[in-house]
């Protein structure tokens, strides 16, 4: 029997109506456009409407990604959804999207890993269809991140923004998802975190930040090299869209020129869950992959968690 692969055959994405500009957070927070701009990148963010739920957002990037690939909700056999912001603790959010989407009798279920829950979410799709567990799988990365963040605190909420974006897997002969690399250390749990009973974040920013680009250094490297690859073999990176700074520090370290990385930081803020699908999908719109292409998927969040996906694009 041939091997079974997964491939990217479908993006999807959302974004609220309403944007967040640096100007309007000037009024809330002793901030500045220029000071939030020179230090991460971000002019404005979405941010969901009041009676606007998490599974809405996902929902409307999902049904997105199934027209683009031709398919129905009852031909999906996986829904996963990453999220940190579901709307009730439970059922899932991916049950409550299942429900929506008319989809009965697949396995829906949540991956929560905060920012890098979508790289999570692929990996474990991956493995489904791969083992033959699967054969078209939705996986969305959603968040409502206006919700848990401080308003008050302007070290935070100049930060976050709310979206989903979402990719349906499909089983391939052609390898597609190449490799997908994970990764977690609890160890630093509190320097971003939202505590048991409250519902705002908390960050120490500064160790992070340091943690971030090192980390996501080491997991460039650990993908190259589990694929016999140098860094001239990536076309293109795909990375998380928290901060210009650490987006910057790891295409150094690939030797990427920033034309070939993709940034959506700047209107989009940090998404979280929901920041790598929607880069994705917004530079699959805007046709920049070609078929055949290598592209680096990476990501960091709270936990501390981490990961990489390598993949062929078309």
């Amino acid at each position: 029997m041939k091997p079974i692969f997964s491939r990217i055959v479908a993006t999807g994405g959302y974004l609220p109506e309403r944007v967040l500009s640096n100007h309007e957070l000037e009024q809330m927070v002793e901030t500045s456009d220029a000071w939030i701009f020179a230090r991460t990148g971000i002019r404005s963010r979405h941010i969901a409407a009041p009676d606007e739920k998490t599974v809405d957002m996902a929902a409307a990037a999902a049904r997105q990604a199934l027209a683009d690939a031709g398919l129905r909700a009852e031909d999906l056999d996986l829904i996963i959804v990453a999220t940190t912001t579901a709307d009730q603790i439970f059922p899932s959010t991916a049950c409550l999207l299942q429900a929506r989407l008319g989809n009965h009798g697949a396995p829906a279920f949540d991956i929560q890993a905060v920012c890098t829950g979508f790289i999570y979410a692929l990996a474990t799709a991956d493995r489904f269809i791969r083992s033959g567990g699967a054969r078209h799988a939705l996986v969305v990365g959603v968040e409502s991140m206006s919700r848990i963040v401080d308003w008050t605190d302007r070290g935070t909420c100049i930060l976050f923004g709310d979206g989903a974006g979402a990719v349906i897997l499909s089983a391939s002969d052609q390898p597609g998802i190449i490799s997908t690399h994970i990764h977690a250390d609890g160890a630093y749990a509190d320097l971003l975190q939202v505590p048991g009973g409250e519902t705002r974040m908390t960050m120490q920013g500064n160790a992070v930040f340091r943690m971030a680009v090192r980390t996501l250094g080491e997991i460039v490297q650990e993908t190259l090299a589990a694929n016999a690859l140098t860094a001239e073999d990536i076309d293109w990176l795909v990375p998380h869209q928290a901060n210009i700074r650490i987006i910057q520090a790891t295409a150094d370290k690939l030797g990427l020129p920033m034309e070939r990385v993709v940034t959506t930081v700047e209107h989009h803020g940090n998404t979280s869950a929901a920041s790598v699908p929607l880069a994705l999908d917004d530079a699959a719109r805007r046709r920049c992959f070609q078929p055949g292409q290598r592209l680096l998927l990476e990501a960091f969040g709270g936990g501390f968690t981490w990961g990489s996906a390598l993949l062929r694009w078309g």
